[in-house]
């Protein structure tokens, strides 16, 4: 622990701090090698290296511990406190790490510096960091020691606290942590990390959705989730119930309620459902008027045969594409055991389409799965050579394959395109998440870049869970435009 004490006498130190860099600096350049060593350089065959690096961070913990040789004193107070932490450091090793350092300890040697108490809580382990260049921190405690790095810019600290951000997204609080990153990533302007928290919100927005993270989540924040199809929910009602649950919490002004309600996909809802929502759901029956156009058309797409309403209504518009619906209608589970072992197949059916015109008829869907699946610019050819052996093909050259097709065509077919979609479940701090989504170009039957990193051969495998792979397919129809009828 830092010495709680006061500053001693500068004077009394000068000559202690002067031997202390020297010593420091002696102890980190490698001495230059005799000049009968020159020679033997090249040819000589006992060649070691000697490293006692471990030893030299343990005796940099000590000069901060014991404040031997130091040069420099910093004060750190709080507020909310009348307690004053104490450092007793060396300008040296602070200024290397910090350019805010240096230039404070320049023509000072005691500095008292302000923190608020979540900071001020940190502040040992950041001094102990720039001393030693590693720290372990916790969920809560990433926010804090990120401002630290960035208000004394000690860079490194600072990248190496956004990819901890980044690489625990999934680990699992009480409170929840990812809306709170992904706030604190908008004001401070990091878009990487700002991108990762959405993009696991949006992937596991289930989880999410029962969650105490969920009456956190911004205004801003909500209406960027309710504008993406890429969404994993069980379905648009689910969405619409938390949906209801946050703005009967927050309460917001009419305005921003209204547009939060006119984001939902109501034609992606059953009618028998719309019609309990209106006449249950009070905040549907305060805002109303402001939904009900949105309504009176999701009505109109479940009456009408979906041919017959593009000739009239713009079906290009996300308001009539299904986002990733995990309910039995819009796709199946698949858990393949042991993946890498050979190639795999199996069925499943879906509903033509949202609609409710739709909703008796149904499409049947092949999967095949195969693991080591090559090119054809890998595949095994025979020489020109006498023998006529077939060119070597390792295993490891192939890679993972899946491939969606529908078992039948017909003419309701017309003006609908499948868009398919498979997730991956990963299991990251004991829970199961969606880390991976691969979504198919629509004219084809499967995605180029599937499971393209996965090494499936270890049961370590991040894509493996208890060695299987755990996949969700998923079939969006999506609508199309035809010739408009005149009105």
């Amino acid at each position: 622990m830092a010495r709680l004490t006061g500053a001693r006498p500068v004077a009394a130190r000068r000559w202690g701090c002067t031997a202390a860099a020297f010593l420091l600096l002696r102890c980190c350049l490698p001495p230059p090698p005799p000049h009968s060593q020159k020679a033997d350089l090249s040819g000589d065959a006992t060649a070691a290296t000697i490293n006692h690096s471990l030893t030299l961070l343990q005796r940099l913990q000590e000069l901060l511990q014991n404040g031997n040789g130091s040069d420099s004193v910093l004060r750190v107070r709080t507020a909310a406190s009348d307690e004053t932490k104490v450092f007793h450091t060396h300008q040296l090793l602070l200024g290397l790490q910090s350019e805010v350092f240096e230039s404070l300890l320049r023509n000072q040697s005691v500095v008292t510096l302000h923190e608020p108490p979540e900071t001020a809580a940190l502040f040992e382990k950041f001094i102990r960091y720039l001393y030693c260049g590693g720290v372990s921190i916790l969920l809560h405690q990433a926010i804090p020691m990120h401002q630290l790095a960035s208000k004394y810019r000690v860079w490194g600290l600072q990248r190496g606290v956004a990819d901890y951000m980044k690489s625990h997204l999934a680990s699992e609080s009480s409170q929840g942590h990812v809306v709170g990153w992904y706030h604190y990533a908008v004001r401070i302007g990091d878009a990487a990390l700002q991108e990762s928290c959405l993009q696991f919100l949006a992937w596991n927005l289930s989880a999410v959705l029962g969650s105490a993270e969920w009456g956190s989540v911004s205004v801003e924040l909500l209406l960027l989730l309710l504008e993406r199809s890429d969404l994993v929910l069980h379905s648009e009602l689910e969405l619409y119930t938390a949906v209801e649950g946050w703005l009967g919490r927050r309460q917001p002004e009419a305005p921003v309620a209204e547009r939060v309600l006119r984001a939902i996909r109501y034609p992606m809802i059953a009618p028998s459902q719309l019609f309990r929502l209106q006449a249950q759901s009070a905040m549907l029956a305060r805002h109303y008027g402001a939904v009900q156009d949105l309504l009176f058309q999701a009505f109109q797409f479940h009456a009408a045969s979906p041919l017959h309403f593009a000739k009239y209504f713009d079906v290009n518009c996300s308001m009539f594409l299904p986002r990733n619906y995990l309910a039995p209608s819009w796709g199946s589970q698949w858990v393949i055991n042991n993946p890498a072992r050979d190639d795999r197949s199996t069925s499943f059916q879906t509903q033509l389409g949202p609609s409710s015109h739709d909703a008796g008829k149904r499409v049947t869907w092949n999967v095949l799965f195969s693991p080591r699946w090559l090119p054809v610019s890998l595949r095994p050819v025979y020489s020109d050579s006498v023998s006529g052996a077939v060119q070597p093909v390792r295993i490891e050259d192939g890679r993972p394959r899946l491939v969606i097709t529908p078992a039948m065509s017909s003419p309701d077919f017309a003006g609908v395109s499948f868009q398919k979609t498979v997730l991956v479940g990963v299991r990251q701090q004991g829970r199961v998440l969606v880390k991976h989504a691969y979504s198919f170009h629509q004219s084809s039957d499967e995605a180029a870049d599937f499971l393209a990193h996965a090494d499936l051969q270890k049961r370590t495998s991040e894509y493996l869970i208890d060695n299987s792979l755990h996949l969700h397919i998923i079939i969006k129809p999506v609508y199309h435009s035809l010739i408009k009828v005149k009105k």
